[in-house]
């Protein structure tokens, strides 16, 4: 019988990926290998109504309106089947739990019941000042203090 010592939960985690240039034609695929690209979605994974989501969020952003989870469902059902796609992962409660994904890496906000592109900022905005210059660089400053603390 094994004994587990302790779990270690990280603070914060980052998954970073390296693409071709962005030369796909539709937006959906340009929103897919941005959602690879930062770890929202695996490899080769199916389940990809995160990609859809943040599609609805982006085009939501447009007219900036905030828009309630079951409002988000709606609109991914609808945009799922128009581009012939099956209805997986459509449950309310999954489309929350992508949601609060997007929230923890700070591209999505709630506000109330709805939800929106954090302060309907340009996405490469929102990369800038909270992944890169908050989020990232919290990670690499522990990183290197457990780089420092072996030495």
């Amino acid at each position: 019988m094994t004994k587990t010592i302790s779990k270690d939960t990280p603070l914060a985690e980052l998954t970073l990926r390296r693409y071709e240039k962005p030369y796909s034609s539709s937006k959906r695929d340009l929103i897919r290998k941005l959602c690879l690209s930062i770890g929202l979605l695996q490899p080769g994974d199916s389940r990809d109504i995160i990609v859809d989501i943040l599609h609805v969020l982006l085009e939501a952003k447009k007219s900036k309106k905030a828009i309630s989870s079951e409002e988000i469902r709606d609109r991914v059902i609808k945009l799922r089947k128009s581009s012939k796609l099956p209805l997986k992962g459509i449950a309310s409660s999954n489309v929350r739990r992508q949601l609060k994904r997007l929230r923890d890496i700070f591209l999505v906000e709630k506000m109330q019941n709805d939800y929106r592109i954090t302060e309907f900022e340009d996405l490469n905005t929102i990369f800038e000042k909270k992944i890169k210059d908050f989020y990232l660089k919290s990670i690499l400053e522990r990183v290197n203090d457990y780089f420092n603390a072996l030495k």
